[in-house]
This record gives structure tokens, C-alpha cells and sequence, in this order.
């Protein structure tokens, strides 16, 4: 039984590739085929676009069956992508959301089946490409550069300034409160990396200032420049002209963009991302220190495991975290902000330094913290 059922899983996923995808890229290529006057010549050529953009297409995550992120949902009875999920994870939901499907843009309207990835039509319909800014969870409207909005509507987050501060309103800082549970970002959130301050999607502390948009170069500014929109990979060699010691993509780390000493070490020829790693570890010795002095509980990190924080045990025998204080949590929000963007050093590295320093800064105020030679940016 079971082996029919996966059979009718495959089909139905193979049916539906042929409508959100190849169907779309044929589409694209009668389009240039059209715009073309020698047809023997520019036939070719235009099949030739379609068959490279495909290619790449089929090699990213966004073309993914198999991933989590699309097959989360399958074993469900019924087999359907919450709306509030199908916002991203099914083609059908980012239609509906863009107001592509005779849909009030700005929501999904129900429940999606499963089965779909995010294929051509999800980013290449009017609705997206006429976008000129995308809203983030905080509600703050970001401009949008050079295409981007497909992948700023997505690579977001979930959560804010604005949601973690509602959710402490009136509580002690310092005081455990049993209601309390850990407020997850979601995740690859490069796009609420980027945009720092202005989408407010890290915990940013009351009274400080915090960097926007990060300012690239001028021909790498928005996601498009860095990240074929397609197979979503960088090449490290359009970074080797100014940064002459990347030519792979493990180099991308030993980018630096100054010379201040952020970490207090003395070297200032490693890459941002290794002075960015250690706030991050500071921080995490942090949040374990005031677990203890604090809040009485020990606390422990798993990147591979929901809710992520846990109380003092192993493996599996772990309960989720139950000793959160606001103080507390605004740090490990930060903490696990930066998990969330393995890509944070080169899409916002001041901006994560800031949230990180002070996460560490606040944390200092109750509990034993190590911040010896730290720089805020």
C-alpha cells in the first residue's frame, strides 16, 4: 500500500513540474523567439537560454523534491502546506501572496497542496517584477534593488525587533517566566541580514544605532549581483578583483572589508568571518553564564534540533529550554540569528557584529561576561 502511495507521490510530483515548469519555460522561450528577426539564428540562441537557465535552475535548492522545506507536509491527512507556510514553500502559495492567482496580494488565502518547489513562475510574473519595495515582519517597507523582490519576500524571517519586544512587554527582564519559549527567526534570512536596521530583523537593543543596507560595491549591491538567480551560488572570481586571495569559494571567509581589530587579537589579516566567530562564541558562553547565575537552569545549543535551546542533558533526552527570561531570550533570538545566515559575514558583517556586542553587552549586566578587546562597530 505503501508503495502506491509513494507512486502516486511521484506522479503527481511529476505532473505538476510539467505545469510549473516546463510549461513556463517554454512559454519564455516562444517569448524570445518572437522578439528575434533571424529565426535560424536566434531560435537557436534562445533555446539555448532556456536550456542553461533550466539547467541551473534544476541544480538549486529551489528545485529541490526531496528537500524538508517542500516535503515537510507530505505524511499530513490532508496532504496540505499551512497558508501561512505555502508563502514560501509552494510556487502556488507565492503566487497567491503576490496576487497572482485573483488573490488579494499580501496573504495567502488557503491551505496549499504539496508537491510543488519554487519554479520560474513563483519569481517571473508581473506582480513581482513590478514590485518596487517588499514588506519584513516588522513591518518596515525595504526598497527593492535590480530585481531582488522574489528574494527578499522570502529570505526574510519570521520574527523582528518589533515581535520579540511584544511578546516580553511588561515582563522583568531578569525574572523566569514559566510562558515563555524560545522565539525562532526561521531561516537562510540573508535578505533581513542585508537590509540591517531598516527591516529590523535581528533584536536590536533600545537607544543604539544599527547599520542599514549594506553597501557593497557598486556592481554588487542587490542579491542578483552576487547570486545567480538560478543555481543561487556565488563565483568567488567576481570577488578576486578586488579580493585577490579568493579564487574558491571556501576563500569567501578570508574576505576582509577593513582594518579595525574588532575582536582585540592583534590580527587584522584574517577574513570578518573569523572575528565575527568569536562574538558568536562569546555569546553563546554568555548565555550558558547567565543561565546558571541568573536564571538557575543550564542551558544548551543545537543548531540540528527545533527549539534549538535546551536544558542541561543529552541527545535526545533533552527538554526544550524552560528558564527563558527576556533578558535571556533577546540574546539567544541574536545567537541564533547569525546560525541562520551562515552568509551574514559578507550580507551585513557590522550589523551582526552590533547585535552581537550588545547581546554580550546586556547579558554583562547580571552575569559574568568575557568581552576583553571587543570593538562595537
Amino acid at each position: 500500500m505503501q508503495n502506491l502511495i509513494d507512486r502516486a507521490n511521484r506522479n503527481r510530483r511529476l505532473l505538476l513540474t510539467v505545469v510549473m515548469v516546463v510549461v513556463p519555460g517554454l512559454i519564455i522561450f516562444s517569448a524570445i523567439i518572437r522578439v528575434w528577426t533571424s529565426e535560424s539564428v536566434e531560435q537557436y540562441v534562445g533555446q539555448e537560454v532556456v536550456q542553461s537557465v533550466t539547467a541551473n535552475w534544476s541544480e538549486s535548492g529551489h528545485a529541490d523534491y526531496t528537500s524538508r522545506s517542500f516535503t515537510y507536509w507530505d505524511d499530513d491527512d490532508p496532504a496540505l502546506i499551512p497558508s501561512y507556510c505555502a508563502a514560501c514553500h509552494s510556487t502556488l502559495g507565492l503566487l497567491d501572496r503576490v496576487g497572482e492567482r485573483d488573490s488579494s496580494a499580501g496573504s495567502v488565502s488557503e491551505d496549499m497542496p504539496t508537491g510543488t518547489v519554487v519554479s520560474c513562475v513563483a519569481c517571473h510574473n508581473n506582480s513581482v517584477h513590478q514590485m518596487q519595495t517588499v514588506a519584513f515582519p516588522s513591518g518596515d517597507e525595504v526598497d527593492v534593488m535590480d530585481s531582488e523582490a522574489g528574494c527578499l519576500l522570502c529570505h526574510q524571517g519570521l520574527e523582528s525587533t518589533v515581535s520579540v519586544n511584544d511578546t516580553l512587554a511588561g515582563l522583568d527582564d531578569d525574572r523566569v517566566d514559566d510562558d515563555l519559549e524560545f522565539i525562532n527567526v526561521h531561516y537562510h534570512i540573508a535578505g533581513a541580514t542585508l537590509m540591517g536596521t531598516t527591516a529590523r530583523g535581528g533584536y536590536q537593543y533600545a537607544g543604539l544605532t544599527y547599520d542599514g543596507r549594506f553597501e557593497h560595491t557598486e556592481d554588487f549591491q542587490s542579491c542578483h549581483s552576487c547570486h545567480d538567480p538560478h543555481h543561487l551560488r556565488v563565483d568567488p572570481l567576481a570577488c578576486s578583483a578586488c579580493h585577490v586571495n579568493v579564487t574558491e569559494a571556501d576563500d569567501l571567509r578570508l574576505i576582509r572589508y577593513d582594518t579595525t581589530d574588532y575582536d582585540g587579537d592583534g590580527d587584522i589579516q584574517t577574513g570578518i568571518a573569523e572575528e565575527i566567530d568569536v562574538f558568536h562564541t562569546r555569546l553563546l558562553d554568555a548565555l550558558q553564564s547567565y543561565a546558571v547565575e541568573v536564571a538557575d537552569t543550564p542551558i544548551v545549543y543545537d543548531s540540528s534540533r527545533h527549539p534549538y535551546f535546551f536544558d542541561d542533558g543529552e541527545g535526545e533526552d533533552r527538554s526544550p529550554y524552560s528558564a527563558w527570561t527576556p533578558r535571556l531570550l533577546r540574546a539567544a533570538y541574536n545567537y541564533h540569528f547569525v546560525v541562520k545566515d551562515p552568509g551574514a559575514y559578507a550580507h551585513n558583517p557590522r550589523y551582526v557584529m552590533q547585535l552581537l556586542y550588545d547581546s554580550l553587552h546586556d547579558l554583562s549586566e547580571q552575569a559574568a561576561v568575557d568581552m576583553d578587546g571587543l570593538s562595537r562597530p
